[in-house]
C-alpha cells in the first residue's frame, strides 16, 4: 500500500497533459507523405519485401533507390543458409557479388564454419573431419580467433547428444540465421546499401523518448507498437 501510495503521490507531483492536448501538439507536428512512404520503401528493401515495394513504387512513384531484382538475389541468398544450403548460398553470392568474400575473409570463414555444422548435423563426420582440416584448418593457422570458432565447433563430435552439449547452440536454427544475418548484411554493405532499415531504429527512440518523459510528465502512451495507438495515462 506505501508503494502505491508513492506512485500516486509521484504521478500528482508530475505535470498532467490531457489526450485533446496531446492530440493538439501532435497535429503541429508536420510530417509528409513523401517521407513516410521513402520510411517505409526503405525497410521493404532491406528486409527483402520485393514485391510490396515494387506495389509502393507503383502507387507513390516512391524511388527505391536501387534495383529491386537484386532484392531477390539477397533474399534467395539468405534463404539458402537459413535452410542449411550453404553450399548453394555461396554459389549464389559469387554470383552476384564476385569480390564480396574475397574482400571479408571473416564472413568467408563464418560461411565455411557453417558448412561444417551442417555436416555434423547430417552425420556427415568423415566428410566433415576431411573438410575441417583442408578448408578451415589452414585458416585458423593464421587467425587464433578462427582457430578458438574451429575449435568450438569440432567440440559437437565429442558428444553423443551434441544439441544438449556446452556448443550445442551452433546446432540451433538461430546459428543459421547469424550466418545468414552477417551475409545480408555485407551484402547491402557492398551495394552500398542501409545495413539495417531506419524503421526500427526510430521505434526504439520512441520507446527511449517514452521513458525519458515518464521521469517528468504523466500523458498519453503508446503502450503497443503493435496496436500504436495512443492511449490515457
Amino acid at each position: 500500500r506505501d508503494r502505491v501510495n508513492r506512485t500516486r503521490a509521484s504521478m500528482n507531483a508530475k505535470k498532467s497533459i490531457a489526450m485533446s492536448e496531446w492530440e493538439r501538439r501532435l497535429s503541429d507536428v508536420s510530417v509528409s507523405k513523401a517521407d513516410l512512404n521513402r520510411l517505409v520503401m526503405n525497410y521493404l528493401v532491406i528486409e527483402g519485401y520485393r514485391d510490396a515495394a515494387e506495389a509502393l513504387q507503383k502507387e507513390s512513384g516512391t524511388d527505391p533507390m536501387t534495383d529491386l531484382s537484386n532484392v531477390s538475389d539477397r533474399m534467395a541468398i539468405r534463404a539458402a543458409i537459413q535452410r542449411g544450403d550453404v553450399e548453394e548460398g555461396i554459389a549464389k553470392v559469387n554470383d552476384l557479388e564476385p569480390r564480396l568474400l574475397d574482400s571479408n575473409p571473416t564472413l568467408f570463414f563464418h560461411l565455411q564454419q557453417q558448412r561444417l555444422i551442417e555436416l555434423i548435423r547430417k552425420g556427415q563426420i568423415a566428410e566433415a573431419l576431411k573438410f575441417a582440416q583442408e578448408e578451415l584448418a589452414p585458416q585458423g593457422e593464421d587467425n587464433h580467433a578462427f582457430l578458438e570458432e574451429l575449435e568450438r565447433t569440432m567440440a559437437l563430435l565429442a558428444f553423443e547428444d551434441a544439441s544438449a552439449s556446452p556448443v550445442g547452440r551452433l546446432l540451433d536454427y538461430t546459428q543459421r540465421q547469424k550466418t545468414a544475418g552477417e551475409l545480408n548484411t555485407a551484402i547491402l554493405a557492398s551495394q552500398a546499401q542501409e545495413k539495417e532499415p531506419r524503421l526500427p531504429a526510430l521505434l526504439r527512440i520512441l520507446t527511449w523518448g517514452q521513458t525519458q518523459l515518464d521521469e517528468k510528465l504523466v500523458y498519453p502512451h503508446i503502450n503497443s507498437l503493435m496496436a500504436a495507438k495512443i492511449e490515457e495515462p
